[in-house]
């Protein structure tokens, strides 16, 4: 303990020395192999071995996350956040697109009436942000089960989710202005005939707007927080009288066909939708910041996603009640709704709720996607300049620079339609690497689990998946046919059982766990899996280019990087913490979480 606390200040004068901005090639790239061109090289040779070290020991613990990780932010982030701020925070960054955009889109395009499900995994995020209390969400939960490869995939589409996310928000916002005016959605875009189609509409207004929000994210955290309460305070009570309103002229009539583009129209509509709900990741990712988290998180995760799921179906029903479904607007469903029958001035209420809900979404998305960026960059999967936190503010300003440019320059240019598919599949995909997270995490641990039980586990874990996808394909391919169902359908559960009678628990939660493991978790492979495979071809098209493009960058860079940090011959690595002994491991993690816990209970009274 006494070389950590001599370490673990150490880089802080330092800080104080340079300040905070620095752009040297060594904040950037200081690992041994971008030294040089000669070192890069070199590096490049060594890639198959360096490629199979990450693979086969590329996994880090608990303690790495809290202790080491975190230290090359070089200020700590502020811990000022309760189950409170939590709560509005899930509502402020969830009450926007999907209530106002998607839903009409889908709802006119594919579901009709019926497209008001997705699903959800916030408990196995819930397990992990209580476990892992760290700015890394997904990436940092992914790296300590599965591993540097797989956290990299994760990060990748992390970083992409968080782009496209964020400009698909700060489109419809543009719309919605326009529908404030008087004038049609894109008239406040700049027609460029010389570019490919959907892409366009040149959106200067998004652009800002995104800008604008990411600056307040970076002055101040619980600044954020107050503002967005406020913000969603007011959003609820429009969507209240948007409810009440659309209630008092909906006919039920216009249910009528229920589900015009059948089942499977129904379950593409819930995949492209799922990307609204995305954003409990974002709440979970403000745990390093979050006073208490084994309380506060569970409390602000479940309460907030209990009541959205509520409003998302209510707004659902009643734009469908109102409306032919082939009657509701791409654009701005319920304004053009609420004109149809009779009621021109709610156009307006519509317009400024939906202007002000997507308004903290893309503020609680700028908190949220900047801590993703602080933690993949403190593994130097990216450069580590962006990994630290500005000294006065406890903000990391660098990383919430660079997820505003590049989402400022997609709005710019990407249409909704184009934006919205290729997210959802790439929400899916991180859900499903969550998911079988949660089982490795609960059935095996170094030092605990024996190679033959280990063996076991991934044979399971691999037919969970398998079936899983073989039930997703079949429904696209012939939803008819229940031949694969039934065959599959019984191999998921055989395989499911498997895990729980063959393969004993390696680790119990210390706080607060997922229940009925490994049935749920299961579960939520099967339906994200079968939510994929709801999206058109052209959705993996695009997802398949974007990942073999985030390989070509992690072999190139991202591998030679982390592989310098692990190998650090200062002692400093990423797997700090391995003894050999997972239960060893626990208890430091434990212990680090527990100093932090006081920390912020004595700080933030």
């Amino acid at each position: 303990m006494e070389t950590v606390e001599e370490e673990g200040p150490a880089p802080k004068p330092a800080a104080a020395a340079r300040g905070y901005w620095r752009w040297s090639k060594e904040d950037f790239f200081p690992e041994p192999s971008f030294a040089s061109w000669g070192a890069y090289r070199g590096a490049l040779g060594a890639t198959p071995a360096r490629l199979r070290d990450r693979l086969l020991a590329g996994r880090s613990t608990d303690a790495a996350e809290l202790g080491a990780m975190r230290r090359r932010s070089e200020n700590e982030m502020r811990r000022c956040l309760n189950w409170w701020d939590l709560t509005w925070l899930g509502f402020g960054c969830h009450l926007g697109a999907g209530i106002f955009v998607l839903t009409g889109l889908e709802s006119r395009d594919h579901a009709g009436p019926a497209g008001i499900s997705a699903m959800l995994s916030v408990l196995c995020y819930a397990e992990f942000a209580v476990e892992i209390p760290v700015a890394g969400g997904s990436f940092a939960y992914l790296r300590v089960e599965l591993g540097d490869v797989a956290a990299f995939v994760a990060a990748a589409n992390l970083i992409l989710e968080s782009v496209i996310g964020t400009a698909a928000v700060a489109r419809a916002w543009t719309s919605y202005l326009a529908s404030l005016f008087n004038r049609p959605a894109s008239a406040f875009r700049v027609r460029a005939p010389w570019v490919a189609e959907g892409y366009d509409e040149l959106d200067p207004i998004a652009s800002a707007v995104i800008a604008a929000t990411a600056t307040m994210a970076m002055l101040s955290t619980k600044g954020s927080s107050r503002l967005n309460w406020v913000a969603s305070t007011l959003h609820l009570l429009v969507i209240a009288f948007i409810i009440v309103a659309g209630f008092l002229h909906a006919k039920p009539s216009n249910l009528t066909p229920f589900v015009p583009y059948g089942v499977p129209g129904v379950f593409r509509a819930a995949a492209v939708v799922y990307f609204a709900y995305g954003g409990f990741d974002s709440i979970a990712n403000m745990a390093e910041e979050t006073k208490n988290p084994s309380r506060d998180i569970p409390l602000g995760l479940i309460g907030s996603m209990s009541v959205i799921t509520a409003i998302y179906c209510t707004m659902a029903l009643v734009l469908s009640m109102m409306q032919p479904y082939t009657a509701i607007d791409r654009n701005a469903a319920y304004s053009v709704a609420f004109g149809a029958v009779g009621m021109r001035w709610m156009k307006y209420v519509v317009a400024v709720g939906a202007l002000k809900g997507m308004t903290t979404v893309l503020l609680v998305g700028a908190l949220g996607n900047a801590r993703y960026a602080t933690h993949i960059a403190r593994s130097h999967i990216i450069p580590p300049v962006f990994a630290l936190v500005h000294p006065r503010t406890g903000t990391p300003v660098h990383a919430t620079a660079l997820i505003t440019a590049a989402s400022a320059c997609v709005a710019f240019f990407s249409s909704l339609d184009v934006l919205a598919s290729l997210l959802s599949i790439s929400t899916l995909f991180i859900f499903v690497m969550m998911a079988v997270a949660l089982l490795v995490r609960r059935y095996h641990a170094r030092g605990v689990t024996s190679r033959a039980h280990a063996r076991r586990l991934v044979a399971l874990l691999l037919a969970v998946v398998g079936s899983s996808a073989g039930i997703a394909a079949c429904w696209g391919a012939a939803p008819e046919r229940w031949v694969g169902y039934a065959a599959l359908a019984p191999a998921w559960a055989a395989a499911t059982l498997g895990v729980q009678l063959l393969v004993p628990v390696a680790r119990a939660p210390r706080r607060w766990g997922v229940p009925l493991v490994p049935w749920l978790p299961s579960l939520s492979i099967a339906t994200n899996l079968f939510l994929m495979g709801s999206l058109g071809a052209q959705a993996f098209v695009r997802f398949g280019v974007c990942t073999a493009v985030m390989m070509l960058y992690y072999v190139l860079v991202g591998l030679h990087a982390t592989y310098d940090v692990a190998h650090d011959e200062s002692g400093e690595v990423e797997e700090e913490g391995v003894d050999g002994n997972g239960v060893a491991d626990e208890k430091a993690a434990a212990a680090v979480a527990a100093v932090d816990v006081e920390k912020s209970t004595a700080g933030g009274q």
